[in-house]
């Protein structure tokens, strides 16, 4: 049976020493660092992940504030918002909860942001700093899954890395980060689709496959090699009989994959907690950067 990445004992970890370093910079008189979130709408899920965020603020001693705005916002006063936020000398970072409404350019939202300030990692030029392996802000789920492998010293060097899903948020900077000259990284990369013909040929050979694709079940144990690493970004709401009416299922089939398995993720408790915690480490860094924080 596979050992477990334990992605919810990791955070909490990451999140002690966070506060270590917060409580540091109170005791010198300095301010605390400071987190916004953006939230628009009413989507269930994202109303949960930003509570989550402020709870997590709230843990490391972080200051943090919410701005919600209706699902009918237009695209001018959101990024009205976003101009003021960016010259705010309060602010270190700012994030806006992805999806958003149809009538909004979320391209536009997105580079509207200070990249000083982009916590998500999201705007292109952090981006290509990102590709150019450059000192920047790294996607947050990218960033808990590098971080995970490291604190489990999962060795990458040399081995095959197949990666499920080509999304701008985790896929896409996925492949690029495993690529990379560094710990983690230095994989031999293969980064696969929904085009991608007889995925299985890949994955059987994959020393770590690592799913982003919200598909349920998707990776079953037959398609992985013994001793493989398994990482699962995937989680989906399936509905079943349970009193919730639902369970949180992955993009792995847990237990065909962790029969063969070397190291797996959980779902919930793997990727989810990293991707939160590094958001408070981003945040922290964006703070020691910045010119505001005298």
């Amino acid at each position: 049976m596979a050992e477990i990445l334990d992605g919810l004992k990791v955070s909490k970890e990451i999140k002690a020493e966070i506060k270590v370093e917060v409580d540091k910079i109170i005791a010198s008189k300095r301010r605390a660092p400071h987190l916004v979130a953006i939230l628009v709408g009413n989507n269930g899920a994202s109303k949960a992940y930003v509570n989550a965020k402020v709870k997590d603020c709230e843990e490391v001693g972080f200051q943090s504030s919410l701005v919600k705005f209706p699902s009918t916002v237009s695209e001018s006063e959101l990024l009205e918002k976003i101009d003021e936020l960016n010259k705010d000398k309060s602010v270190d970072g700012f994030i806006v909860q992805l999806p958003l409404p149809d009538q909004i350019d979320q391209e536009k939202i997105i580079n509207a942001i200070d990249p000083r300030k982009d916590v998500d990692g999201f705007h292109p030029t952090n981006f290509g700093k990102m590709a150019l392996e450059m000192d920047t802000f790294l996607p947050a789920t990218p960033f808990g899954i590098l971080t995970l492998l490291e604190r489990y010293n999962i060795e990458t060097k040399g081995k095959d890395c197949v990666i499920i899903g080509r999304s701008k948020i985790v896929g896409r900077p996925m492949s690029i980060l495993m690529g990379r000259k560094d710990f983690p990284g230095n994989s031999t990369v293969t980064l696969t689709h929904s085009y991608t013909k007889d995925i299985e040929e890949y994955t059987k050979k994959a020393d770590i496959v690592i799913t982003a694709l919200g598909d349920p079940h998707f990776l079953k144990g037959e398609m992985i090699k013994d001793g493989a690493v398994i990482v699962d970004v995937g989680i989906t709401r399936v509905d079943n009989d349970s009193p919730k009416g639902y369970y949180l299922a992955g993009d792995v089939d847990f237990d065909s994959c962790a029969a063969k398995a070397s190291w797996i993720t959980p779902v919930p408790g793997g990727v989810g907690p990293m991707t939160r915690a590094m958001l408070m480490k981003n945040t922290i860094i964006a703070y020691k950067t910045s010119v505001y924080n005298d």
